[in-house]
């Protein structure tokens, strides 16, 4: 490795122009394509390098992080769950994410699964593709209205507030639950109110979860919140999946405690609980919130210039722990 050309790992294929912004200016090295790589396996890949572009599914610990010479990891996400960062900063190594960028289209896919939850979509579509659509029937596949119902938001991020935006179209009632208060100037232009968690849960219509995943919002919806919902609501979850509780969701929503939920993230990912699995009353998405073309590249570009800019001794514009910067490894 020549001196201006840093070694950089790729672990999983990310889209254009990330691979041409690395290639111009590290020598990259990409692993195998499949769906996961082991701890072992991205630790080994480590050594040598000085930058790595890793995804959710991608367990960076502290042996990994500990390696002689890494110098930052560029996560292709906003979430960061999958990163030790305390360790990361112990050893002087700069964390990146993507945030930003996919707001808007992470709210459109968690309205879409909002309204085709509400009104069956799913079995619909099932229905219709099993043959067993004989004409119009006024009992047939009922749902709830979307318009002028209350809509909670659990999270009042980037992505809650897009979310808030788009209910307004629908004249929707929005309450949040965020321990940071918006502004009474946001909460005006936005048209929600703050609440108290058991309170946005016996009021919503729907509920839609946006808070990162953290010690204190693992199963942040379980049973007993399950109990405080009404029984035509309707749970939405584009956040982490272990936020809420499958086996209690599957047993809420077998039991009619809540009438549907929309899925994109699972607790044991891409493990699905098979109670779910079994339920109609569920959509469940392959965790695609982002998955647009324009989100996805501009989500690759992004993390390819965080690591560019690391591995060049820069400080990287989305450094989630910039206390490392010039920090002496540990």
């Amino acid at each position: 490795m020549s001196a201006d050309r840093p070694i950089a790992v790729v672990t999983h294929p990310i889209l254009e122009p990330g691979p041409t912004i690395l290639a111009e200016a590290c020598e990259v090295r990409s692993l195998p394509d499949q769906a996961k790589h082991s701890a072992e396996a991205l630790r080994k890949a480590a050594e040598g390098a000085q930058g790595m572009v890793t995804q959710l599914m991608d367990p960076v610990d502290e042996e990994l992080l500990s390696t002689p010479g890494l110098k930052v990891v560029a996560n292709v996400a906003v979430g960061f769950d999958n990163i030790d960062v305390v360790a990361a900063t112990r050893h002087g190594v700069m964390v990146c994410n993507t945030p930003g960028i996919l707001d808007d289209t992470t709210a459109d896919f968690a309205f879409a699964l909002l309204m085709a939850a509400g009104r069956r979509l799913g079995e619909a579509d099932r229905f219709t593709r099993s043959g067993a659509f004989n004409g119009w029937a006024i009992d047939m596949l009922l749902g709830h209205d979307i318009a002028q119902s209350t809509l909670g938001l659990v999270g009042f991020g980037r992505i809650g507030r897009g979310v808030a935006r788009r209910a307004r179209g629908f004249g929707m009632r929005v309450l949040y639950s965020d321990e940071m208060p918006a502004t009474p100037e946001a909460e005006r232009e936005m048209g929600v109110t703050r609440a108290d968690l058991d309170r946005l849960l016996s009021e919503s219509d729907f509920v839609s979860i946006h808070v990162p995943l953290t010690a204190t919002t693992r199963h942040l919806i379980s049973t007993a919140q399950f109990a405080l919902m009404k029984p035509t609501a309707v749970l939405i979850n584009t956040s982490r999946g272990p936020v809420v509780d499958e086996a209690a969701l599957a047993e809420a929503l077998r039991t009619g405690k809540i009438f549907a939920a929309g899925l994109d993230v699972y607790e044991e990912e891409p493990k699905v609980n098979p109670a779910l699995l079994k339920l109609e009353n569920v959509i469940l998405a392959p965790h695609i919130a982002s998955a647009s073309v324009r989100t996805r590249s501009q989500m690759s570009e992004m993390a390819a210039r965080n690591l560019v800019t690391g591995v060049r001794g820069g400080r990287p514009p989305n450094i989630l722990n910039p206390e490392v910067f010039n920090q002496p490894r540990g």
